[in-house]
């Protein structure tokens, strides 16, 4: 069964053809890369998938659901988790305190922060996974650029999604917090499809994954890395570059 399918979408900004017939799948659990030129139409795309953006022609399906009248509420609702390239965590607030926050049941400030003792467990869990017990107690203002990436991929984790839009998250790393974020979201999917929009090929190969390369708002080539990379036509539309 095909989790997100979009078939045939169009979508026009000024005359400027922004996605022009892109089709393409992603199965439940998978992890998915998606690379192009600047331009290609990656964020449009998850503009979208999200409900951001209303394509001109074409159908997006989403879990069985017609995504196409569906605003970004929704679609968060539904299972959609996005996470753009600058992290935007609650700073002021602990790492615990903030994974309280997103999580999926009373999103009241009250509620969250009063009954702590009900979510031990699963902001636990979450903590494990984005490898940050040890900053639990700290303030996210505290933490590195990767660390705040790696909180709020959890703080997207405490909502439940059953897929991740994950935009350019090896940005500004260092070499260690790329490697660990490759692992982190090798590690999520499975239980969660994971779609990754990267520049960083280097990155993209420790992903290990199935990739997409857009380019002018369609899909020019898909399939292992080393099959894309040698493509004749991503060679000179992006990575001739």
């Amino acid at each position: 069964m095909t989790l997100l399918f979009l078939d045939g979408i169009t979508r026009t900004f000024d005359g400027f053809k922004a996605i022009n017939g892109l089709t393409f799948t992603v199965d439940p659990g998978e992890l998915r890369a998606i690379i192009g030129p600047n331009g290609a139409g990656k964020t449009t795309m998850m503009d979208i998938v999200t409900g951001k953006t209303r394509p001109d022609g074409g159908t997006v399906t989403f879990d069985g659901h017609d995504m196409t009248k569906i605003d970004e509420a929704g679609s968060a609702r539904l299972g959609i988790g996005r996470k753009f390239q600058k992290p935007t965590v609650f700073e002021t607030h602990t790492v615990e305190d903030n994974l309280l926050l997103s999580l999926r049941d009373d999103r009241s400030v009250f509620a969250t922060l009063f009954s702590k003792t009900d979510h031990t467990e699963r902001v636990a869990e979450l903590l494990a996974l984005i490898r940050l017990e040890d900053r639990r107690l700290d303030l996210a203002a505290d933490l590195s650029h990767g660390q705040k990436q790696w909180l709020e991929i959890g703080m997207l984790l405490a909502q439940d999604p059953k897929l991740l839009l994950v935009d350019e998250p090896a940005a500004g790393m260092t070499d260690e917090e790329t490697e660990r974020t490759a692992t982190l979201l090798r590690d999520l999917a499975g239980d969660h499809a994971v779609v990754v929009v990267e520049h960083d090929m280097e990155f993209v190969r420790q992903l290990d994954c199935k990739v997409t390369c857009l380019h002018q708002g369609a899909v020019l080539a898909e399939g292992p890395l080393d099959a894309v990379s040698a493509n004749e036509q991503v060679v000179e539309v992006y990575l001739g570059r």
